[in-house]
């Protein structure tokens, strides 16, 4: 599963601004929100709506990149500016400050996510963004795990912050900072494994993930991409609904095989009797009427059996 809008909220708020020596936090904010308002991801909403808190007016943007599982980049009044994580700087050609990364590093363990900001290649300063997570995830996880599930997150988020959201949950297993790639890699290696494997997600970094799993499962509150490429959606986002999901498919399995042996016993006994295997020995046959009878029978059986799915407590 996904962390972001899966098991969080995925309505993220911009918590802390801290700048560098030479920025201020207001400046640092506009530069860095100018960029990500081009970007479709959650967090870069929840960086607009605390500029937009603060009153902040943002101007235009020119030559914006994205950077899947990265960051992204542009051109603000004249100056170079990249929003995103450690890995994508570097790769930029931005040396951070150790007193930066530790900074970032105390905030990260709180669970927060850090965005980094460079202007005209010159680490700035970085951004805590926090999303909550949801209400109902630390009882859908407790569900899945009574139905024998493991649990792996997988986001493309720092490693600290998932550590802490996979501690506080519970979680069997976690990888941090991957792309949609990995994910792929990931589900593939499980089912090469032998296990049956069930991707839940909500972005588009998720889709190829949830197509490639063996059951895609979309928030409904979430992009259409995953909706399109997902098998299940959750009209509500709720993951006690894949335990619902699990708890129902495994009961009716198990009503399937109840009816075939209804249907196979029926059988099994009708069609000897029907064909006179009691004639030689006995001079008995099966009458027509007590024969359709039984048909009968055995159709009423098999469908107030499967009836009892409706009794199923989820």
């Amino acid at each position: 599963m996904d962390k972001t809008g899966t098991l969080t909220e995925g309505r993220p708020a911009l918590t802390d601004v801290i700048p560098v020596a030479g920025f201020d936090e207001a400046g640092l904010l506009t530069l860095a929100a100018t960029v990500e308002r081009a970007s479709e991801h959650p967090l870069a909403a929840a960086i607009v709506r605390g500029a937009e808190a603060r009153k902040l007016t943002l101007p235009a943007i020119a030559d914006f990149r994205s950077i899947t599982a990265g960051g992204v980049a542009g051109r603000v009044n004249n100056r170079t500016v990249l929003v995103g994580n450690l890995k994508f700087l570097a790769a930029e050609g931005v040396e951070v400050p150790a007193a930066l990364t530790e900074r970032a590093a105390a905030l990260q363990a709180g669970g927060k996510t850090v965005l980094f900001v460079s202007v005209d290649g010159r680490a700035a300063g970085l951004l805590a963004v926090a999303d909550p997570i949801k209400a109902s995830t630390p009882e859908a996880i407790a569900q899945l795990h009574n139905l024998g599930v493991k649990l792996v997150m997988a986001t493309g988020d720092n490693r600290a912050t998932a550590e802490s959201v996979a501690r506080k949950l519970g979680l069997d297993e976690f990888e941090a900072e991957v792309d949609p790639a990995d994910k792929i890699k990931r589900v593939k290696a499980l089912q090469a494994s032998g296990a049956r494997v069930a991707m839940a997600g909500d972005g588009v970094n998720d889709a190829p993930a949830l197509a490639a799993a063996d059951v895609g499962i979309a928030m409904g509150t979430g992009t259409d991409v995953a909706m399109e490429s997902a098998g299940v959606t959750l009209v509500k986002g709720d993951l006690r609904g894949i335990a619902k999901a699990i708890h129902l498919s495994r009961a009716t399995i198990g009503n399937i095989r109840q009816n075939l042996f209804f249907a196979f016993v029926y059988n099994a006994l009708g069609v000897p009797l029907a064909a006179g295997v009691l004639f030689p020995s006995f001079g008995l046959l099966l009458n027509p009427m007590i024969a359709g009878l039984a048909m009968s029978f055995s159709s009423v059986s098999v469908i107030t059996n499967a009836l009892r799915l409706r009794r199923v407590r989820l």
